[in-house]
């Protein structure tokens, strides 16, 4: 027996009216019953199965259609709810998912983010300013050498010092190896300098190996975990986020999820990919290309994505925008009036140009920030 609710997710569809109009009678029957609209079943299938078209209008030079699913499709499983939202039609040009509405009864059954922004403030001792994350580069560095590097990242006040996320296990920086010598190495810098930063080790890989990688991780010493959905899944992130034996913070990286956001009239939005899938899976902080560096990302969009990492969705935490890809020190002002003070500035290249000392890049780099986010807090801390 069906309950009766319905969860709603937007559309934007391309063609002239009437072709629009098509795509989106279309989707009601390709992302539930899969048969032509002659062919489904009477009472319940035909009543309440098949997607139902709310609404459709025009936006722009294009369409918006808004689809309700019966709750009972996405079967409570967050595979089966983007199966429903966007499997079939993902491989029709001219469709794009904008957003998703899911009502409190399917909401209640995510945990979403462990920590999300006021967790994690609380979890590195920083109240107010926006937190500071950088990344161990390049690859090719030894695991003795990397640790140097996230030893002085951390001296010099880097909250969030993470591996690069091409870094995993290849035979110059084992996996094993190279966690333990950088959390050794953060925690060494952390007892130095009285603070609380984290290193964040890389366990994007296959099934298998990601929870094992998460538990080595964790027994390591590492402060959080870094995982790329869009090559290990974004169930994988999920179950590691929902693992009460790891409980350590998530940060989610956009690799191999270009081709869901790039084009205009296809995929996924970058409100609803990075912002509200992303929190649904349990991501505490979610990393993207921000506007005017190496990527394509507009400003538009990426305020887009700071707009659904926020957005009201029931006991689901709020996360962390993590504006990073060609970040520049001297943008640090510009970016926190967009951002405001609950961001996660990433710079990576950026820290390394500024000169040879990393220790005097970091700090640099987190007076900049303190400076500009409304002064500096005594003794260092924010």
């Amino acid at each position: 027996m069906l309950s009766g609710e319905r969860f709603q997710a937007v559309y934007i569809l391309t063609g002239s009216e009437e072709e629009a109009l098509a795509k989106a009678r279309d989707i009601c029957l390709e992302q539930t019953v899969e048969l032509p609209g002659e062919l489904i079943p009477a009472g319940t299938i035909r009543d309440s199965v098949v997607g139902r078209l709310e609404s459709f209008e025009p936006h722009g030079d294009r369409f918006r259609a808004v689809v309700s699913y019966a709750a009972e499709t996405a079967a409570n499983e967050l595979t089966q709810l983007l199966n429903v939202l966007y499997g079939n039609i993902s491989l029709k040009p001219g469709h794009r998912l904008e957003r998703m509405v899911l009502p409190p009864s399917m909401l209640g059954r995510y945990r979403g983010p462990r920590f999300g922004i006021s967790g994690l403030r609380e979890r590195l001792g920083v109240e107010r300013r926006p937190l500071l994350f950088t990344a161990l580069k390049p690859m090719g560095l030894s695991a003795r050498e990397l640790a140097e590097m996230a030893y002085q990242f951390a001296l010099g006040g880097i909250d969030i010092i993470k591996d690069d996320h091409g870094i995993t296990d290849q035979c110059f920086a084992p996996f094993e190896e190279r966690v333990r010598l950088c959390a050794e190495a953060v925690s060494r810098a952390n007892r130095l300098m009285g603070r609380r930063s984290i290193y964040v080790a890389n366990i994007t890989s296959s099934p298998r190996k990601v929870f094992e990688r998460a538990a080595l991780a964790a027994s390591a010493g590492a402060g959080g975990f870094l995982l790329a959905p869009g090559l290990a899944g974004i169930d994988a992130l999920r179950e590691i986020a929902d693992d009460d034996s790891l409980a350590l913070p998530i940060f989610s990286h956009p690799a191999f999820q270009g081709s869901f956001v790039t084009s205009r009239d296809d995929g996924i939005s970058h409100y609803a990919l990075y912002g509200q899938l992303s929190r649904l899976a349990g991501a505490d902080a979610v990393i993207y290309p921000n506007f005017g560096g190496r990527f394509s990302f507009s400003r538009e969009e990426c305020e887009s994505i700071a707009a659904g990492t926020s957005v009201e969705m029931g006991a689901i935490k709020p996360i962390f925008p993590c504006p990073a890809g060609g970040m520049s020190l001297d943008r640090v002002p510009e970016l926190l009036e967009v951002y405001g003070p609950d961001v996660i500035f990433l710079i990576g290249g950026g820290l390394f140009k500024h000169g040879p000392d990393l220790v005097e890049n970091s700090r640099y780099f987190r007076e900049m920030v303190e400076r500009f986010a409304g002064g500096k807090i005594p003794n260092g801390e924010s």
